[in-house]
């Protein structure tokens, strides 16, 4: 069973990319957001922008998931948590379309990645049922921006 606080906090953590994928859905309400609270908060910027920010924090949470790791497999665990937030660097540059979809595949190997982690006992057992959680909801709200945008 995934502990209530970081379900909670993760679940907290896909807003952005929901709250991107409904102002993409809805102009008319992207447009009143935006005036309101500016137009990198809405639509497929605040999905790019925060996405690239969570890849990167990812790469945070499996290096302290390599710290427990020894020898060849500790080093191969560090070399492997810096991939996402390179990814997010690199290959989000481009336009919302193609940031977009690069960030989807950012995301579903950062979830492999995970499951690697997992599989050689780094992570705790909840894991796993938390990440595909989370990675679900970011990809089809990432996938709606990019459809819809």
């Amino acid at each position: 069973m995934i502990p209530r606080a970081p379900l909670l906090l993760g679940l907290a953590g896909t807003l952005p990319f929901i709250w991107g994928a409904i102002t993409t859905a809805l102009p008319d309400f992207a447009l009143a957001s935006a005036q309101m609270i500016g137009p990198r908060f809405v639509g497929p910027y605040v999905q790019l922008f925060y996405g690239a920010v969570i890849l990167s924090f990812m790469s945070g949470v499996l290096w302290g998931f390599a710290t427990k790791a020894e020898a060849n497999q500790a080093a191969t665990g560090y070399a492997l948590s810096v991939l996402p937030a390179l990814w997010a660097f690199f290959m989000t540059g481009g336009g919302p379309t193609s940031a977009g979809i690069y960030l989807i595949a950012g995301f579903a190997g950062l979830l492999a990645l995970d499951f690697m982690f997992s599989k050689w006992g780094l992570t705790p057992d909840w894991w796993m049922p938390l990440r595909i959680l989370l990675s679900a909801i970011v990809i089809i709200s990432l996938s709606t921006g990019v459809v819809l945008g």
